[in-house]
């Protein structure tokens, strides 16, 4: 996705949302997952993504994507990258999700709201309503916790 100036907010937003998926994901180990890419068993990723999503999300919000890509190399730390569809009430996010040693983390590579605002300002907060929302837990928004 070409970044602009609401990229990075976005990315936040959505971050912050799924961590709990990723830190679920971070459990598995990472030569598992690396097997499963490898051999195109993307049925069964789509199983563990949706029980990592079923703890914090409502059916069907979060979802295994088109596929991944891993990084596995004598000199460093597995690294797992799972494409994702974040799909809440909406707006639809199709993102990448790195899973490393100690951390994870999201790119947006498409985005769509099925009713667009001209403000991109307000698509954003759009995005983190329609994600909180999304959730079986809702916390306080980050723009009204600050």
């Amino acid at each position: 996705m070409k970044k602009c100036d609401h990229s990075a907010e976005r990315e936040k937003i959505l971050a912050e949302a799924i961590s709990p998926v990723a830190t679920e994901l971070r459990l598995l180990d990472a030569g598992d997952l690396i097997a499963l890419l490898r051999l195109e068993c993307y049925g069964n990723l789509a199983d563990l993504v949706s029980s990592a999503a079923e703890l914090y999300f409502h059916p069907g919000t979060v979802n295994f994507g088109a596929g991944g890509e891993y990084v596995l190399e004598w000199s460093g730390q597995p690294q797992v990258v799972l494409d994702l569809e974040i799909k809440p009430k909406g707006v639809s996010v199709y993102a990448r999700l790195t899973l490393a040693d100690t951390q994870a983390g999201i790119e947006i590579d498409h985005i769509a709201f099925q009713s667009p605002a001209e403000d991109p300002a307000d698509n954003t907060a759009f995005l983190e309503r329609s994600l909180q929302e999304a959730r079986f837990v809702r916390t306080p928004p980050m723009a009204l916790a600050s």
